[in-house]
């Protein structure tokens, strides 16, 4: 087979196991990518390609996207056998978490209504960025304050908060813009990019609170927030999307709700 026309099987094969817009996308621009860097699809160029990434110090996520979508295009080529990375242990960050006042800050710091919307919804939500993007004017339901996601991360649906805060915002929107497919349309009939949202979070954050952030942040300020407000780790878990309740339970090491009732040594001096 030519290298076309494996790609073609790739994605046929990323189809059927019904993985995400987001993961087909990314997974088929890793194996071009693993073809421009080597035409022999061989354990020791994938390592090879690896360790270029890691040298280049790339994302952990990165690395580890690229060892999944490689092991299918290994299987695909009946070399599964063949695939023996060794396990790249993933380094353990916090998440980077703002204030309730430097997201105000931020909020009334936005001129631009539209980007005014996009940020409270990315915070009031705890949205990923390429779910506004996707955001979908029948996914907004205002009378029942929620908000529907469809077709997320791991291809799942869900239905996180929509408060009441911003329901004239979004009817005003509605009425000012009448987007015909998405919910926030620069241009007719094509939605934002999650470059231009990045953009949008990092100029305003900078200008409020001198600090660029990335969407990410709004989201994991989101899930702190609700933490250290009492809610139960699992509905966080669930209105995240999270799979595995690990991974939402990296928020208890940022919130401060028992942490703030601890004295330091220094105060009893």
């Amino acid at each position: 087979m030519d290298t076309i026309e494996i790609k073609n099987i790739y994605n046929d094969e990323l189809k059927l196991r019904n993985y995400s817009r987001e993961t087909i996308k990314s997974y088929n621009n890793i194996v071009k990518d693993f073809f421009n860097f080597s035409e022999k699809v061989t354990i020791e160029e994938v390592k090879r390609y690896i360790l270029k990434s890691i040298n280049n110090k790339k994302s952990t996520s990165l690395i580890k996207q690229q060892s999944s979508a490689l092991k299918i295009l290994f299987k695909i080529l009946g070399k599964s056998s063949e695939f023996n990375l060794p396990f790249y242990k993933k380094e353990s960050k916090l998440p980077d978490v703002l204030n309730k006042k430097e997201i105000k800050s931020i909020i009334e710091f936005t001129k631009n209504p539209i980007h005014k919307l996009i940020i409270q919804l990315l915070y009031s939500g705890g949205l990923r960025v390429s779910e506004v993007v996707n955001l979908q004017p029948k996914d907004l339901d205002i009378e029942r304050n929620v908000l529907i996601i469809r077709q997320g991360k791991g291809a799942k649906d869900r239905i996180t908060l929509l408060p009441k805060l911003l329901r004239k915002s979004i009817l005003k929107h509605l009425l000012a813009n009448n987007p015909s497919k998405y919910f926030f349309e620069p241009n007719r009939k094509k939605k934002y990019s999650k470059r231009t949202i990045e953009e949008i979070i990092s100029k305003n954050s900078l200008g409020a609170i001198r600090r660029k952030i990335k969407p990410h942040t709004l989201r994991h300020s989101f899930a702190t927030h609700l933490l250290e407000a009492g809610t139960d780790i699992r509905y966080i878990q669930k209105l995240l999307g999270h799979k595995n309740l690990r991974t939402t339970q990296i928020y208890t090491h940022v919130a401060n709700s028992d942490i703030a009732n601890i004295k330091s040594p220094l105060d009893n001096l």
